[in-house]
């Protein structure tokens, strides 16, 4: 019975935090938007001050920040702000964003904050739940969270509302990296290693330099080379050297089925024409699914929406022994 009891105590804790996050959904006004831009367009660095709990969200989200190229950090405490803690927000021409979050946007600690910020000309963007704060009063960029119910007895104990706060702050992480337009480039350059480093992998980063054969060639050659080369295919390029098609072991096999003259035939005759090309950047596992899904063992690489310029192979072996 008493299992069942904190069962039921944590069922309606989740039931308050979806009903917050429903909320919130509802209230992203046009300051987000405006706290995109800022962020990301910034010069400098962000800057983010949480008071209590919320010094803990804003050290996650100065994380995630600094892992879309964001240039961020949090400082220890509100508190500590005022006891030299300043000194670390820049205020030279190009200066920080001071992001400040507060459930109720009234704590004493935010008082020599924002004062700093004003007399150093330092856009702030309050987070904060009550309106009449002094935090959204000051707050050059205001985003207004809805007031929550918070779980447990009393109604006390911050549940709610941080989670509310958790997720503004990683829906303006994906907003901004949506914004600076770098996407899955920069994310990858500052996650080399671990388990995240192998779903970041791109097919640039598994492909082979492509073996390539003109398609008036005849079969006699190009059995040949198909054969020394080991890879199982030849990428088919016209006169002007773009692609034109791919040639693989089941071609020639159905061709060597159909005509009894094989040597005698071009390339031409019997290629794949237009076969699949992906972008250079497109991840790993997004190849396997396509290969899986066309029932395909490769892909053709290309750079710059150029799908007739190929500068790689993928091969479904490779990215097998990466990605899983």
């Amino acid at each position: 019975m008493k299992n069942n009891k904190y069962n039921k105590s944590a069922e309606t804790t989740i039931n308050l935090q979806i009903s917050a996050l429903n909320k919130l959904k509802k209230s992203i006004g046009n300051s987000f938007n405006k706290a995109v831009k800022a962020i990301g367009d910034c010069q400098s660095k962000c800057i983010l001050v949480g008071v209590g709990k919320s010094g803990h969200l804003a050290n996650l989200i100065a994380s995630s920040l600094n892992s879309i190229g964001a240039s961020s950090f949090a400082l220890q405490s509100a508190a500590d702000a005022a006891h030299g803690d300043l000194g670390a927000i820049s205020t030279s021409i190009k200066k920080d964003i001071l992001i400040l979050i507060s459930n109720s946007g009234s704590s004493s600690e935010l008082d020599p904050i924002i004062s700093y910020s004003k007399k150093h000309n330092i856009t702030l963007i309050g987070i904060t739940s009550k309106k009449n704060s002094v935090l959204y009063k000051a707050a050059n960029i205001k985003i207004l969270i809805p007031e929550v119910k918070e779980a447990g007895e009393g109604s006390i104990v911050p549940s709610s509302s941080l989670i509310t706060q958790a997720s503004i702050g990683s829906s303006l992480v994906i907003a901004v990296m949506k914004y600076k337009k770098h996407g899955i480039k920069v994310f990858r350059k500052f996650h080399p290693g671990g388990t995240l480093s192998k779903k970041l992998l791109c097919s640039s980063d598994l492909m082979v330099k492509p073996p390539f054969i003109s398609e008036n060639s005849k079969m006699k050659k190009t059995l040949k080379i198909l054969s020394k080369k080991k890879l199982g295919l030849l990428v088919v390029r016209n006169k002007k050297k773009l692609t034109s098609g791919l040639i693989v072991d089941g071609d020639v096999k159905r061709a060597s089925q159909k005509y009894k003259n094989l040597h005698d035939l071009k390339v031409k005759d019997i290629m794949t024409k237009k076969p699949l090309s992906i972008d250079r950047d497109m991840l790993a596992i997004q190849c396997l699914n396509l290969m899986n899904s066309k029932r395909i063992t490769s892909l053709l690489v290309h750079k710059n929406n150029k799908k007739n310029k190929t500068i790689g192979v993928l091969h479904i072996h490779k990215v097998l022994e990466n990605v899983r």
